[in-house]
């Protein structure tokens, strides 16, 4: 043990990793020393690190591996360890690399020898590869979370605004009315689909890979499906090589990361839309809007704008990972130290995307005056007299439409809405026409008259209200 110790001075002294400094008898360069550490960055992973850590302990005592003296000494010190980083007490090296060095040196001097008997039958290859899994898994519990949240936000508003027209657009032009809580809904979908895309993921990554050591494996009598239950995965992953090389996971998040930020950085959009000024749709409050240095009147909707700029960063950890990853031969090699920033900062990114979405959706007040006066300009009743003219008149869906188009011509040179059109003027073009068409001619019957299952009128909308509070929520 003395010489042991010794050797471990001398590393020390010329400026060697002491945890893996036996091969090498000078330390690395400085530059070689701040490209190669990690712990700037992973040290967000010393919770999932010790959880680890805890679990192989106490499987290598069950094993007989470690002796139940040490195990005690071991959790023992583990725990301290995690106390004194929460508190910030814990001083973090960068000539330790990683947070795995960083706790077993600290964990060792707490406890002596019997903190470098941990490391028994594991290696780090197989420890990053669990604690960036206990992370994602973590992260999506905390954005499932989230996104419910926002969902809930968006049907308390849809309630409210079930009744409440305004226009539906294509090619961002009048199209149809239909009612804000119609819109509102849809976007309750979209993110209920997203909630779907991080189960999946988080039962694909459901698997343990600890135990798989640095590739091949351990002689050592460990038991995996131990640790796994432990450490509430589904079982340990079936092939060690696999185990330690394996960031599909990570891509995999990453790629529900980016679809949801699409989802956020759309509705972002429509935001800022419906605050300018020729919508005037909604409003934000002081909480969510910033005022212009020089312009006093200026209400800027910035949460949204940054909402929809944090999707790029997301999009681009994606990118990122998949270039880091596509050229590396099984199994483990040091490129994977990068995926950890790209994930970390797409997570945070989306993280706050969907917290001040689901802000600015409660803030939000609507403006029903100015969003029903834009719903009934720009003819957008004219589908439903086309469908007038098919269900009444019986005239075939091409006929009507050529009808309509032509009383819409007449409508535009007049200056005119349909409905001020007379009833002699609409019948020139079309003799069946009849007084009964002008029941069909408002935004209110428009939309009352969307009954199709998913459809815009306000009865379905009170109904899919209750369907997503049941679905959802």
């Amino acid at each position: 043990m003395a010489r042991k110790n010794t050797t471990a001075r001398a590393a020390k002294k010329n400026g060697s990793n002491t945890m893996w400094g036996g091969r090498y008898k000078l330390g690395p360069s400085e530059i070689m020393e701040k490209i190669n550490a990690s712990i700037g960055f992973d040290k967000r992973l010393y919770a999932q690190d010790i959880a680890g850590s805890v679990a192989h302990a106490e499987m290598l005592v069950a094993r007989g591996i470690l002796t139940a003296k040490d195990g005690a000494a071991i959790k023992r010190g583990l725990k301290q360890v995690q106390g004194e980083i929460e508190s910030g007490r814990f001083k973090f090296s960068t000539k330790l690399e990683d947070i795995h060095f960083n706790v077993e040196a600290r964990l060792t001097d707490l406890i002596g020898p019997a903190g470098g008997r941990l490391h028994t039958g594991r290696s780090r290859n197989d420890q990053i590869a669990l604690d960036v899994r206990l992370w994602v898994r973590d992260t999506i519990d905390k954005i499932e979370a989230m996104l419910r949240d926002l969902q809930e936000a968006l049907i308390k508003r849809a309630d409210q605004y079930s009744a409440t027209i305004m226009p539906g657009f294509t090619h961002l032009q009048t199209a149809q009315p239909i009612t804000f809580g119609h819109h509102l809904l849809a976007y309750v979908e979209m993110f209920g689909r997203d909630r779907s895309r991080f189960a999946d993921c988080r039962a694909r990554l459901n698997e343990s890979p600890l135990g798989a050591a640095a590739l091949a494996g351990t002689p050592h009598p460990i038991d995996r499906h131990r640790t796994a239950k432990a450490l509430g995965f589904d079982g340990p992953m079936a092939n060690s090589l696999d185990a330690v090389s394996d960031r599909d996971y990570v891509i995999e998040f990453i790629a529900a990361a980016s679809i949801t930020g699409v989802h956020l950085s759309r509705l972002s959009e429509e935001i800022v839309i419906w605050c300018s000024a020729p919508f005037r749709f909604i409003s934000l409050s002081d909480a969510f809007t910033t005022g212009s240095s020089i312009m006093p009147q200026k209400r800027n909707p910035d949460a949204a704008e940054l909402t929809r700029a944090k999707v790029g960063r997301i999009m681009g950890a994606f990118v990122a990972l998949c270039t880091i990853l596509k050229g590396l031969p099984l199994t483990y090699g040091k490129d994977m130290q990068e995926d950890k920033e790209p994930l970390f900062d797409a997570a945070d990114s989306l993280e706050l995307g969907i917290a001040a979405m689901a802000g600015m959706i409660r803030d939000l007040k609507a403006n029903p005056v100015r969003m029903r006066a834009v719903a009934s300009a720009d003819y957008s009743v004219a589908t439903d007299l086309a469908d007038w003219l098919v269900r009444k008149v019986g005239l075939p869906f091409r006929q009507a439409h050529h009808v309509t188009g032509r009383l819409v011509g007449i409508a535009s040179d007049k200056g005119v809405d349909l409905d001020k059109l007379t009833l002699a003027e609409m019948q020139a073009v079309e003799p069946a026409i009849d007084r009964s068409v002008f029941k069909v001619l408002t935004v209110e019957a428009s939309v009352a008259a969307r009954k199709s299952f998913g459809g815009t009128a306000p009865a379905n909308v009170a109904r899919a209200v209750q369907e997503a509070r049941k679905r959802f929520l």
